[in-house]
């Protein structure tokens, strides 16, 4: 799935190989481009993940224009999603290009979440977090959290699954 941080706008829905197209209408319109606004409004979405599958969440942050992206050359990311159940945080795996993020939560992980045997098998609430440094002298850095959510576990009914 891949989000488009925009103003005024929602990022199409997604159409990656593998990826749900029921995603997308969960989310929010967020303006992000001052920073006045870090923290303002973050954008609140619904990440449907199959359990026991690799899934991924592209996170695009983008000028006014829709197109431009910003330079986050200088941004530090950290994802974390909280499993209630077994009282546990799992960090995701964050990887970063010119202007935007990729969450992943690889199978391995999302194998372990949700332990019954029916259609959703776990709801866990995950963030996103962005730290942007100040620079020598110029005061304490900016943490920003632009993406808050729920991963919706849904059973693997494959042969073979974790249903």
């Amino acid at each position: 799935m891949r989000v488009g941080l925009v103003p005024w706008s929602l990022y199409p829905p997604p159409t990656a190989p593998g990826i749900s197209p029921f995603l997308w209408y969960n989310l929010s319109i967020m303006s992000i481009y001052s920073a006045l606004s870090y923290g303002a409004n973050p954008i609140s979405i619904k990440w449907n993940v199959v359990r026991g599958d690799t899934a991924t969440l592209e996170v695009d942050f983008l000028q006014n224009n829709e197109s431009t992206a910003y330079d986050t050359s200088d941004w530090t990311y950290k994802a974390t999603a909280y499993d209630v159940n077994g009282d546990v945080l799992d960090e995701l795996i964050t990887t970063a290009t010119s202007g935007s993020v990729t969450i992943t939560a690889p199978a391995s992980q999302t194998l372990n979440w949700g332990g019954s045997y029916k259609n959703i098998v776990a709801e866990l609430p995950f963030d996103l977090q962005v730290v942007i440094e100040a620079g020598s002298g110029a005061g304490e850095d900016t943490v920003w959290t632009p993406i808050v959510g729920t991963i919706v576990v849904i059973g693997d009914v494959s042969p073979g699954g974790s249903l």
